[in-house]
């Protein structure tokens, strides 16, 4: 083999190394988890991911617990107890981030079905809750005080056409965004602005709206 094809056969190699650990569950979580941080809506949940990374939970504490009984070397403990605690975290912090969503746009979530199929059944009871409580709590502190006109928990009175009581994501603001390939010219929206050519591994500040069915399928992934 000369140098030109072992050089090319390594390229090939580590191609192949990158690829499999951004195919990791530690790896799908932490991008799972960044996304759902950046993007202004809810994203759909990570289901099987999710239940894979309880189950890797639970056989790590298992191995934690059974390396300290037995006395193993304190050092591998030590490497092992901090890959339990970065699954914990990234678990954790994902699951905190979408209540959090879905405690800021309860209403608007349930009223849309593509977003209200986007929740977890968890995630779903935990939105009803939500949204039993806060009418309750107007009912009782505000709106059973105002005028028959202006009772509702959505609009701000019968003569409102919208829900304009109801807050929303604001999927025009810019998000910093990283594509996995070469994705070529892509037209950000129907304004007559040049579009922009997404290479691969470069860093773009887009409107959310603009790159939505990108990160959707997988193609761009927010940071």
């Amino acid at each position: 083999m000369d140098s030109g094809d072992a050089s090319g056969y390594s390229a090939g190699v580590d191609d192949d190394y990158e690829s499999l650990l951004s195919t990791t569950d530690a790896e799908l979580l932490k991008r799972a988890w960044w996304n759902e941080k950046a993007a202004p809506e809810i994203l759909q949940h990570e289901t099987a991911l999710v239940q894979r990374s309880r189950e890797q939970i639970q056989l790590m504490e298992e191995t934690v617990e059974e390396f300290s009984k037995n006395g193993v070397d304190p050092l591998t403990l030590s490497l092992y107890q901090m890959d339990l605690d970065r699954t914990l975290f990234l678990l954790r912090s994902y699951l905190r981030t979408r209540l959090q969503k879905i405690e800021n746009y309860a209403f608007h979530i349930q009223k849309i079905t593509d977003l209200w199929n986007r929740l977890s059944k968890q995630e779903q009871k935990f939105a009803e809750r939500c949204i039993d409580d806060t009418e309750q709590h107007l009912d009782q502190s505000v709106l059973s005080k105002l005028p028959h006109g202006f009772k509702s928990h959505l609009k701000q009175s019968s003569l409102s056409l919208a829900d304009d009581m109801v807050p929303e994501p604001q999927l025009d603001q810019y998000v910093i965004c990283r594509s996995k390939k070469f994705l070529g010219s892509f037209q950000l929206d129907d304004s007559g602005e040049e579009p922009v050519n997404i290479e691969a591994n470069d860093l773009y500040a887009l409107p959310y709206k603009s790159i939505k069915p990108l990160v959707e399928s997988g193609q761009i992934d927010l940071v």
